[in-house]
């Protein structure tokens, strides 16, 4: 336990002083950019670049106080567990790679970080060796792995361009060539933080351990692809961005919707993540990509409390995810309790929490820049229905029912609360100073009176639709029973897991199938695999004749020579 302390405290400390570093950067209006030739062939260098700014300090320091309270909460939730140095080794790992991520400008060091968090996100996610933990391993890495596949052939692409560094070509840049550059980067982004098509590895994903949920699905794994396009984001401005985000609000959307059908605690965390996902990608799409990264940070510190904190229920519920197993919790979990609805509250957007600062400036840039009006019935929609999930989920957690399940002898332990705290402090804080720090003029925004108090009318409405889902026992078992197909498309993701794979695989297996039959069993083996093979053992035993039978071949081929010049004469 002594080395989840010492790296604990060290990251804490590191955090610290990169915050304090960004500061000084942001202030001073100050960067770095460092660059490291390593090899030169023609006219491209192959060169290990660092890129020091305010933005990539800020969100290496956050990520490094992230992973320090959850190294911390670790050192108790994984304390009776006989493999917990390597768990360590491995969270300390995925933190290298992200930061590898972070502070490089060069795309082949970019890709070191983005394939080593794919890498390291499927040891983790396949950590409790079971099936269903082996299946979302699999279901993950390979999603991941087309983003990879993208950012291998970005590579290939600018090759020709003299150079990686994606630094260099924000300032000129040709339309008809980086369309595909932009492509292939939104491409690998929308694979690494999970929108639609690719958005079912990451409920899947939750197979992991809580506290990796908490690192991953917080500020790591899942806005590696977020972050990637805020830098790319300066060549965003030429193109029409339009069908990307029609995607990213479908995925806000259908994130929203399919929360309100789950009954896994971590799946709809893993939902509302998901949901957030499609937020800040669409208002980087709209061209807002500070309120993006304010956002992406924000969201970081209270995903992460949030994550925990049903880490410890789940733990005292004797492990299970069920939230029809909960209730009454507050009595035995009363800070625990507490720091989970501070979590839900932020997220929700609820007025001076920290989640309100980023989510009410989103809505209001977007409200006031004139977009249609379908995309503002779905952004208002996704933020009631995000309130609704919320307080169902709280609802359900720590109302009066004791549920099925007993409570376990499982407490608040002084390590565990010490870590609730300091997320708590930011989850509640973070909004507000990071606005004040990072925004450095306030645009003067008229509006009517009801569109100004909008997202407070969808908050309370989404706060009355949770509450009668949550009491309305005999209307779900109506809608259970009447329309069981819409119930199931709502709640699955509308089909994704299946299309993602069911779909794949069954059609892979059929082929798979035909070309074994079609090698192994039939004239492709012997027209194919056998035809080389026949054709040196015929030739071998030939010579095998040849060889042990010499003086029968010499008498029978001078009778027959001799026959020949006899018929001849």
């Amino acid at each position: 336990m002594n080395y989840y302390f010492i790296w604990s405290f060290m990251l804490l400390v590191l955090g610290g002083f990169l915050w304090g570093l960004g500061l000084y950067y942001l202030f001073n209006n100050y960067s770095v950019f460092f660059d490291w030739e390593i090899y030169t062939f023609n006219s491209s260098c192959l060169s290990m670049s660092i890129y020091l700014d305010w933005m990539s300090l800020f969100f290496m320091g956050s990520v490094l106080l992230i992973c320090s309270m959850v190294i911390l909460y670790s050192s108790s939730y994984m304390s009776h567990d006989i493999f917990k140095i390597r768990f360590l080794y491995i969270i300390l790992l995925f933190v290298i790679s992200m930061m590898f991520l972070i502070i490089s400008p060069n795309m082949i060091s970019i890709l070191l970080g983005w394939d080593g968090l794919g890498l390291v996100s499927y040891c983790l996610v396949i950590y409790y060796q079971n099936y269903k933990s082996y299946n979302a391993g699999m279901l993950t890495i390979l999603m991941n792995r087309v983003g990879d596949v993208s950012i291998l052939i970005m590579i290939a692409w600018m090759f020709n361009m003299g150079g990686w560094n994606y630094i260099y070509y924000l300032f000129f840049f040709d339309n008809n060539l980086f369309i595909w550059v932009l492509m292939l980067l939104v491409l690998a982004s929308f694979t690494k933080s999970a929108q639609v098509p690719f958005s079912s590895w990451l409920p899947a994903a939750m197979a992991a351990p809580t506290p990796v949920s908490a690192l991953v699905h917080s500020s790591t794994l899942v806005t590696a692809g977020v972050y990637l396009l805020i830098r790319f984001s300066d060549m965003f401005y030429d193109y029409d961005m339009s069908w990307f985000l029609l995607i990213s609000c479908l995925t806000m959307f259908m994130a929203g919707l399919s929360a309100n059908f789950e009954y896994d605690l971590k799946k709809i965390i893993a939902l509302s993540t998901l949901s957030q996902l499609g937020l800040m990608m669409s208002i980087l799409f709209l061209g807002f990509m500070l309120n993006c990264y304010l956002h992406m940070l924000i969201h970081a510190f209270f995903k992460a409390l949030m994550f925990l904190c049903a880490g410890l229920i789940i733990h005292c519920m004797n492990n299970s995810q069920d939230i029809r197993h909960m209730g009454n919790m507050i009595k035995t979990l009363p800070f625990t309790c507490s720091c989970f609805c501070i979590s839900n509250l932020s997220l929700c957007g609820f007025p001076f929490l920290s989640g309100f600062y980023s989510k009410d400036m989103i809505l209001e840039n977007m409200t006031y820049n004139y977009y249609n009006f379908y995309l503002y019935l779905l952004f208002f929609m996704s933020i009631g229905l995000t309130v609704s999930y919320s307080l169902r989920l709280i609802y359900y957690c720590f109302s009066g029912s004791s549920g099925l399940f007993t409570m376990l002898n499982y407490s608040e332990d002084a390590v565990i609360l010490y870590s609730l705290i300091m997320l708590t402090f930011f989850s509640v804080f973070s909004g507000s100073l990071m606005t004040w720090l990072m925004i450095s003029f306030c645009d003067f925004l008229v509006f009517p009176m009801f569109l100004k108090l909008m997202p407070i009318l969808c908050i309370l409405l989404g706060l009355w639709l949770g509450y009668m889902c949550s009491i309305m026992f005999i209307s779900d078992n109506l809608f259970g029973n009447y329309f069981n197909y819409m119930m199931e498309f709502l709640s699955l993701m509308w089909f994704l897991p299946n299309f993602s794979t069911y779909m794949i695989f069954n059609r892979s297996l059929y082929f798979s199938k035909l070309g074994y039959i079609f090698m192994d069993f039939s004239w492709g083996e012997y027209f194919i695999s056998k035809s080389l093979p026949n054709f040196i053992k015929y030739l071998s035993s030939l010579y095998f004749v040849y060889q042990f039978n010499n003086l029968k071949i010499y008498f029978i081929s001078f009778l027959f020579m001799s026959i020949f010049i006899i018929m001849l004469f």
